[in-house]
């Protein structure tokens, strides 16, 4: 049967396909419309499928602060090429799978994936968004933390975001305070918030590094496990965040920095999300 170009845009406009797609979709369908939609999402099902093996190191990421500033959420959503993350629809596809989110509470990625999104799931939307870019699409990171102040922080590339969570705020305005540790997180990318925060696999993994180094330099055996541990509080120094030197002012550590802000004032955690 023929189909009409008001068919075939009133098809786009429902679905946001291209014109050929919902042209092709139509024609198959014999010209009903619910046929075609399943025949473009079942398009977008084999396109994420063939694509299922491609990496996806190109992205936007998104944060939400709470109104009281208390609570702060994190998403990266990835895809294959930088043309399609600079893609505008891109993008207000990721902060829509945020807000959506953020509304419902959301602790998991897999939680997002279950939302209703109009008469799919969100799932189901990122499929269908898969066939209609033709690249692999996937929520690669989803954070939450909480704090008595949660501050965020994009990198001017949008695939870097930073949350850093403050406390002992004494109710003072730390927004400035939290913008600068969380540009410090991003540049410096410390491992933990201190060296109580080091997991014991990287503990292990630096002093065994450090013995190496020792023995290679020709040290006794003996002293290899004291200069390692030397070693290691170097390592704490320059990979905690607390100990690290303030990259805009290298008299001071972010430890001294915040409690010369407002006494006390501390991190108690942080989330730093990078694509690529």
């Amino acid at each position: 049967m023929a189909i009409t170009a008001q068919e075939v845009n009133k098809l786009r406009q429902m679905t946001g396909s291209g014109m050929m797609d919902c042209k092709k979709a139509l024609t198959e369908a014999d010209g009903d419309f619910e046929k075609a939609v399943d025949i473009l999402r079942k398009k977008g099902q084999k396109v994420s499928a063939s694509r299922a093996d491609r990496e996806t190191k190109e992205g936007v990421v998104v944060t939400r602060v709470s109104e009281d500033g208390t609570k702060g959420t994190l998403l990266s959503l990835t895809c294959e090429t930088d043309f399609v993350a600079k893609n505008e629809e891109f993008g207000a596809f990721a902060n829509t799978l945020l807000d959506m989110a953020v509304s419902n509470n959301c602790a998991t990625v897999e939680e997002i994936h279950a939302l209703p999104f109009a008469d799919l799931t969100t799932a189901e939307k990122i499929i269908e968004m898969t066939g209609k870019i033709g690249e692999k699409i996937e929520i690669s990171h989803y954070v939450v933390i909480k704090a008595d102040a949660v501050v965020p922080y994009i990198h001017s590339n949008g695939k870097l975001g930073v949350l850093v969570g403050l406390v002992n705020t004494s109710g003072s305005n730390v927004e400035e305070a939290g913008k600068d540790v969380a540009m410090q997180i991003a540049a410096m990318n410390p491992v933990a918030v201190d060296k109580d925060g080091v997991d014991a696999t990287t503990i292990e993994r630096e002093i065994e590094i450090g013995k190496e180094q020792a023995r290679q330099e020709g040290k006794p055996e003996e002293m290899l496990e004291k200069i390692a541990l030397g070693k290691l509080q170097k390592f704490y120094k320059e990979s905690t965040l607390l100990s690290q030197v303030f990259v805009k002012d290298n008299s001071k550590t972010i430890a001294q920095y915040l409690d010369g802000v407002s006494k006390g004032l501390t991190v108690s955690t942080f989330k730093r999300i990078s694509i690529g």
